[in-house]
């Protein structure tokens, strides 16, 4: 009895992947929006004051929110066990072009 193996159905990461593609080449045609996240261990909840500067974590830099804001979510899930740890993102495009 040979019974054939089930087809595979494409897994969320993968749909995933096509998606942060297909978002990078909309970005590329609009112009980047260059997104920083980074994050580190506060001295106070209810203030942006860090721990240790030079213990900061610089996730990376995005050519778009959609693509910072998932790796920002995944980094404070990450560390959702550490009250004191946050993690932000910068829109640098506002910073570098304010009048856009």
């Amino acid at each position: 009895m040979n019974a054939k193996p089930a087809k595979k159905t494409p897994a969320k990461k993968s749909l995933a992947k096509k998606a942060v593609k297909k978002s990078a080449k909309k970005s590329a045609v609009q112009g980047q929006l260059l997104h920083l996240v980074f994050g580190g261990e506060l001295e106070d909840v209810s203030e942006v004051t860090f721990r240790d500067l030079a213990k900061l974590d610089v996730v990376g830099f995005y050519p778009n929110y959609a693509e910072a804001h998932r790796a920002w979510l995944g980094k404070a899930r990450e560390t959702i066990d550490n009250a004191q740890m946050r993690y932000f993102i910068v829109h640098l495009h506002r910073l570098l072009d304010p009048d856009a």
